[in-house]
């Protein structure tokens, strides 16, 4: 853990040399074999590469842009999450999770709030990735299906936020009871989470923003 984690003077963790170089690689090895194994008709496909690498490009610009940013990690941004949920939404459950979890890996790199491994992962790794659970919904096409995956989407990363708030923040509760550190965690990450859900959900009905979504799409899912 000392090799990737180092820890300041004031008792802060930190990503070493080592563990930054270990993400890069992370991330570049997770959009490569993703794309590899779960690629259109099991092959690599090149589309699905370059809309797996526009979506985190734009998802990881659009999280530096904060409407507010908490104390203890977590922020609401213009709609960083949508970018993510909407390569599971094209291309599948498989090119999601990978392109979600590589995304939380650069989370951690930009914005890391690190108590321990375990932390690490549910904050980064589980919750960033299960925005990927948007892929269950790539062969609906009502109306409405990609804000019903959306939704799904973040609400799988507010569980994972939830269960890292109760287990490792439940200091910062009011209450030192366990349904203190519970309704604790449901305030702090629900606040941020479904806060950014609710601007991006109004903004996905606005018919020429499902347009153009739509359009895009089309050009992403073709042979």
């Amino acid at each position: 853990m000392s090799f990737f984690i180092g820890t300041s003077a004031e008792g802060d963790k930190f990503l070493t040399t080592a563990g930054y170089t270990a993400l890069i690689l992370l991330v570049i090895a997770l959009i490569l074999v993703g794309n590899a194994i779960f690629g259109k008709k099991k092959k690599f496909s090149a589309l699905q590469l370059a809309y797996s690498a526009m979506g985190i490009a734009l998802a990881t610009v659009l999280s530096l842009i904060s409407i507010f940013h908490l104390p203890q990690g977590g922020s609401v941004t213009p709609c960083s999450m949508l970018f993510v949920v909407l390569i599971g939404y094209w291309f599948g459950p498989g090119v999601g999770f990978t392109t979600a979890i590589a995304y939380g890996a650069l989370q951690l790199m930009i914005d890391p709030y690190i108590l321990s491994i375990p932390q690490l992962l549910l904050d980064y790794i589980f919750a960033f990735g299960a925005l990927g659970l948007s892929g269950f919904f790539y062969k609906k096409q009502g109306k409405y299906s990609l804000i019903i995956a959306y939704i799904v989407a973040i609400t799988g990363r507010f569980l994972f936020s939830f269960l890292s708030g109760v287990i490792f923040f439940g200091d910062f509760a009011s209450a030192s009871s366990f349904m203190g550190s519970v309704w604790y965690s449901i305030s702090y990450n629900g606040s941020y989470i479904y806060l950014e859900g609710i601007i991006t959900v109004v903004l996905l009905l606005i018919p020429a923003v499902r347009a153009g979504l739509n359009a895009v799409r089309n050009m992403a899912i073709k042979d």
